[in-house]
């Protein structure tokens, strides 16, 4: 699908892999509306990519159809990145071997799986009463899940969780918007050079990349971001949840 003279629409697009997504879909000719805490970045990053920055919480309906509304102002909204998440450990029992808070399980998968859902719904919508583009495609929505929804770690139980949803519920979108013309797809990073693992130290950082088995490093951003845009323009991709990791496979801890 051509991106040129679109609008695009990056949950968490005010760093890591959705604010490289962005630059890419901007340096692409289409019109970014990044979607991020007001606490972010977020309006200082659109600038720097000629886009728009609405603050917005994702699993807030209101919020997010403003900014769907936002970003047809600018376009067709013809893309959508869902890249916004959390992911603070806990496990299942606490070191006093008493349940761990049953809240911090619901945030994550609030934030992570029904906040992506959310943004689905919300710009299904638009997306669905545009016309198509010369190509048939009316639009293409992609997804983040992670590595952890098929081998999660110990203290993942919630993050896990919540990316298996965002995997799971892929297919049976896609198949629904399919009447549409609106694809539906899913990427599972692996260990990326994320904000979060920038902040370890350098050694800590290679010795998490020499697990990857090749190449033996962290994924990178663009990277993600190069393979947006391919889902994007490759128009026989639907349904699909590919992992971008190096061939890694997370031990138990």
């Amino acid at each position: 699908m051509e991106i040129a003279g679109a609008s695009a629409l990056v949950t968490g697009g005010a760093s890591g892999l959705g604010l490289a997504t962005a630059s890419r879909l901007a340096a692409a000719g289409a019109h970014v509306v990044i979607i991020d805490l007001p606490t972010s970045p977020g309006a200082e990053r659109a600038q720097d990519i000629g886009g728009t920055f609405v603050p917005a919480d994702v699993t807030d309906p209101a919020q997010v159809a403003a900014a769907v509304a936002a970003a047809g102002e600018h376009g067709p909204l013809r893309v959508v990145v869902n890249c916004a998440g959390i992911a603070p450990p806990a496990k299942v029992l606490d070191r006093e071997g008493d349940p761990t808070d049953l809240a911090h399980f619901e945030r994550i998968v609030r934030v992570n799986l029904v906040g992506t859902y959310n943004v689905i719904a919300q710009a299904a919508a638009a997306i669905a009463r545009t016309d198509p583009a010369p190509d048939g495609d009316r639009g293409v929505i992609v997804n983040t899940a992670s590595v952890a929804a098929f081998d999660g770690q110990i203290g993942q139980p919630a993050y896990s969780a919540s990316k298996g949803g965002v995997h799971a519920m892929t297919l049976p979108i896609a198949r629904e918007l399919a009447r549409y013309g609106i694809r539906v797809c899913t990427i599972a990073p692996g260990i990326m050079e994320t904000p979060m693992l920038a902040g370890l130290p350098e050694a800590a950082q290679q010795s998490l990349g020499q697990q990857v088995p090749y190449p033996a490093r962290l994924g990178r951003p663009d990277e993600y971001a190069s393979l947006v845009l391919e889902i994007v323009r490759n128009g026989y991709l639907n349904g699909e949840t590919i992992r971008l990791d190096g061939a890694i496979r997370m031990a138990p801890k």
